[in-house]
């Protein structure tokens, strides 16, 4: 019985193509999707898959298989671009949070839309972030990744136009362990224009930063990535 029925389709009801979930999944079960993309020359965006996960199925996908050990991403085969939706601005608190960054950044460019990364870039040292304002609202959708208090959120959405999707990382110690309190300060945010998502959810600001840029222009439905 094949234990995985990936949704092949959901790209084309949702704008966002269905990606691997690792975390707790066997080798197996892994490969069984990467089989069937092979089958299908489809293209495969795999979330938290640790070194160990990797090397079990790198030997079945020859160099199709692009893994990126910060991230925890891999992504099968070469997904087509997405032309004509504006660049996000991925703006990353920490060095500490640039695992969760770089995995919206990979989502990102496995859903077709270009971004830049600003690292290092947290409001304990805020000349650092108003060296970069301007720049920053040039981005019409920017991702803020932040764990500890989570003060970044806020900070950002003062300073530009665009909607800032916060991403509370689990970086922290005693009250903020766990991401706890940088979640509530995303949520508890009053300055308009922050939405949020899970802790580490760095696959969800990138679905929802594509879904944001779809609906801005105009575009209600996507065809599902072509692998190339």
């Amino acid at each position: 019985m094949n234990e995985v029925r990936f949704d092949w389709d959901r790209a084309a009801r949702t704008g966002v193509a269905e990606a691997v979930f690792a975390e707790g999944k066997s080798n197996e079960q892994i490969l069984s999707v990467l089989r069937q993309a092979l089958e299908k020359q489809h293209p495969v965006l795999i979330t938290r898959l640790t070194a160990d996960q990797f090397e079990a199925a790198r030997p079945h996908c020859g160099d199709r298989l692009d893994y990126d050990p910060v991230s925890r991403t891999a992504i099968y085969g070469e997904p087509a671009p997405l032309a004509g939706l504006s660049r996000v601005g991925i703006v990353c608190a920490g060095t500490s949070d640039l695992p969760v960054a770089l995995e919206a950044q990979r989502c990102l460019a496995y859903l077709g839309i270009d971004s830049r990364l600003y690292p290092d870039a947290g409001v304990a040292g805020l000349w650092r972030l108003m060296s970069i304002a301007d720049e920053l609202r040039q981005h019409p959708v920017l991702i803020a990744v932040a764990g500890m208090e989570g003060s970044l959120f806020s900070v950002l959405s003062g300073l530009v136009p665009g909607i800032v999707i916060a991403v509370p990382t689990s970086i922290g110690y005693g009250v903020a362990s766990g991401g706890r309190v940088a979640l509530q300060s995303a949520l508890a945010s009053c300055s308009p224009g922050v939405v949020c998502v899970n802790i580490d959810n760095g696959f969800g600001a990138a679905a929802a930063a594509r879904k944001m840029l779809l609906t801005s222009h105009g575009r209600s439905e996507a065809s599902p990535p072509a692998a190339r």
